[in-house]
């Protein structure tokens, strides 16, 4: 099958290249994201693959149907980028890959927090300049803290795991109690509990118009003084300004993020000699405790592998006229 693969850099471009050897479709590569300027190189394309900052809204969507395109491969879990009514309505079909490493999400988010706690960060660039001394990076103790879990699915449960290893008291917060969260020792409660007792805060759900600014003013006001905020999951799950308010005043005292809710003109580019034009982002990054990487808890090996191996299946499973375990439609979201 032609496939029009957008957000392409050159590690994608290697991967999808190895592993198609195997499924034998034909790739046509894009470095643009997608978005309604490019949604006409698109055209006569029977499908095409997105990634998380790509655009599909109604409008894109509608240019790729009358292009000819009729499946939206989404090389990532996340669907919150697209108009699925829109998709519905121009007989698109979509499919995502809702599981690939658990671990590499999870294990980045930790990494995060020990990073804020021991100052490494701080400390690297302390002993590049010869500067050995202590002052300011005192961290504490793992064991024995508070650690709020939102979203125990798959990488929350990781997670959870993690974080047990340090000795952490967990609590969670899902719609449904994951029972191997729960054969874990984690004790789930309402988030007013959570975000009151947690020490750390770890997010792992997914963005919906439910936990769109999930932290914002008011959950601020309800955390421990000084509390470790870690976001892995989507960057609208927080109200920056909000949060920049809440490391002013010490309530936030330590900020770890890899996703930004306004990532998509940033993440996966060298912007290294440009004046960065968000403010808002600019602000961020000036804060001593502070750490953002750049959407990079999925990028090991083995988490690429695995999302190319499912997307290419995906796009076979279309083609062949097999039932998709990964397609997503409104319908499916209801049950």
């Amino acid at each position: 099958m032609k496939v029009g693969v957008f957000s392409t850099k050159p590690y994608t471009r290697t991967f999808f290249e190895e592993v198609n050897e195997v499924f034998g479709h034909e790739l046509v590569f894009f470095e643009s994201r997608l978005t309604m300027e490019t949604a006409g190189l698109a055209a006569g394309l029977p499908a095409i693959c997105a990634f998380v900052n790509d655009v599909l809204d109604a409008r894109v969507l509608r240019t790729l149907a009358d292009g000819g395109t009729r499946l939206v491969a989404l090389r990532c879990a996340g669907f919150n980028n697209l108009d699925l009514s829109a998709a519905g309505k121009h007989n698109l079909s979509v499919v995502r890959v809702p599981t690939y490493s658990p671990h590499a999400v999870a294990e980045h988010a930790v990494a995060l927090v020990m990073t804020l706690n021991r100052k490494i960060h701080r400390a690297a660039a302390r002993v590049r300049e010869g500067n050995f001394a202590l002052d300011g990076l005192m961290g504490f103790d793992m064991h024995g803290r508070t650690a709020g879990i939102v979203g125990t699915g798959r990488i929350g449960l990781e997670a959870a795991r993690i974080l047990s290893g340090f000795g952490c008291r967990l609590l969670g917060y899902d719609v449904a109690e994951n029972p191997d969260c729960v054969a874990l020792g984690v004790r789930y409660a309402d988030l007013d509990r959570l975000f009151a007792e947690s020490d750390i805060i770890s997010l792992h759900c997914p963005l919906l118009p439910s936990t769109r600014h999930l932290v914002n003013d008011k959950s601020i006001a309800r955390m421990k003084p000084g509390v470790m905020l870690i976001n892995t999951s989507r960057g609208a799950l927080i109200d920056t300004r909000a949060v920049i308010d809440g490391l002013k005043s010490g309530r936030i005292g330590y900020l770890g993020l890899d996703v930004y809710e306004e990532e998509a003109d940033l993440f996966f580019e060298d912007l290294s000699d440009q004046v960065i034009q968000d403010d808002v982002f600019a602000r961020l990054t000036t804060f001593p405790n502070v750490v953002i990487t750049g959407h990079q808890g999925f990028f090991t090996r083995d988490a690429l592998d695995e999302i190319t191996r499912t997307t290419l299946a995906n796009i076979s499973d279309y083609e062949a006229g097999r039932p998709c375990p990964n397609e997503i439609s409104i319908d499916r979201l209801r049950k």
